[in-house]
């Protein structure tokens, strides 16, 4: 019963308008950082060996800018989910060519990291061009969100998705079939088709299989970023152009690669990242853990 009011509360807010939705949405975020010891813990100590060259004190303060944003998030996702199609794309501004993938007969990989509008990013490429997309997501353990979250983010154009659990075949067979892949790489997996590569000069376990899929199955690679505006402003999609040197036939340097303008774009927006995870959790053989828990 919980789950279904918060879902509805999600509806009856993003009607609102946004500017109205994000002051809500930062509130909520001060409140996460308050009360959510936990996860600001997580997110002191990613930010504490991303960026050590901060002071102790602007970490602290960045990392409160980032609670607002992930509020902001958290709050909007009704507006994803439920919002007409109308008024998203006047809030949704688009830089770069977001119809490459439909322009192209060779298969596509977008290559998107885990900044906090990133579900603005597979809504904006559903909107905004043709070519029907696949993507994977963490399945949720309350089943009523889980259904919430596969309904908002296949209610646009012609999308599937498929449970990290499954197995790959079938998100193999989508793609040969002529789906764009929806790609978010940059958590940590634990130990499974991953080798451990710097990420902010700490090493972290790195997928390789976006790279070996990648060029086992020809696929032209575009980097997409998707950041949120201030207030009422809206959201931002960065559509980058395709890689030309990637991938190569070394999935570890690629790998290395991929981090190394994950961190770049970072810099560039660094409240906006999902500093929340725990990206350093799996670590090489015989080291220490990296959070206190």
């Amino acid at each position: 019963m919980g789950s279904r009011l918060l879902l509805g509360l999600l509806r009856l807010i993003q009607v609102l308008p946004l500017a109205w939705q994000a002051l809500l949405g930062r509130a909520v975020g001060v409140m996460l950082y308050a009360f959510g010891r936990h996860r600001r813990r997580v997110a002191l100590r990613n930010l504490e060996l991303c960026l050590p060259e901060l002071a102790e004190t602007a970490r602290r303060r960045l990392a409160f800018e980032h609670f607002q944003w992930l509020g902001r998030s958290l709050l909007e996702r009704g507006l994803l989910w439920y919002a007409p199609p109308e008024r998203l794309k006047r809030l949704i501004h688009v830089e770069g060519d977001i119809g490459f993938a439909q322009s192209t007969d060779q298969p596509v990989m977008w290559l998107v990291p885990h900044f906090l509008a990133l579900d603005v990013a597979g809504a904006a490429l559903l909107l905004f061009q043709s070519r029907p997309a696949a993507s994977i997501y963490q399945r949720q353990s309350n089943p009523v969100f889980d259904a919430a979250m596969r309904a908002g983010r296949t209610r646009f154009g012609d999308a599937a998705v498929f449970a990290r659990s499954e197995r790959a075949l079938p998100l193999v067979r989508a793609i040969k079939q002529g789906r764009a892949f929806f790609n978010l790489p940059d958590m940590d997996f634990g130990r499974r088709e991953t080798e451990f590569v710097p990420f902010f000069g700490v090493a972290a376990s790195t997928l390789v299989a976006p790279s070996k899929m990648a060029r086992g199955l020809g696929m032209k690679v575009q980097p997409i970023v998707a950041t949120m505006l201030p207030g009422g402003q809206g959201y931002r999609v960065r559509c980058l152009p395709p890689w030309e040197d990637w991938p190569t036939d070394d999935p570890v340097a690629d790998a290395a690669a991929m981090n190394r303008w994950i961190e770049a774009q970072i810099r560039a927006e660094p409240a906006q990242y999902l500093w929340v995870h725990k990206r350093f959790k799996t670590r090489p053989s015989g080291e220490p853990g990296l959070y206190r828990d």
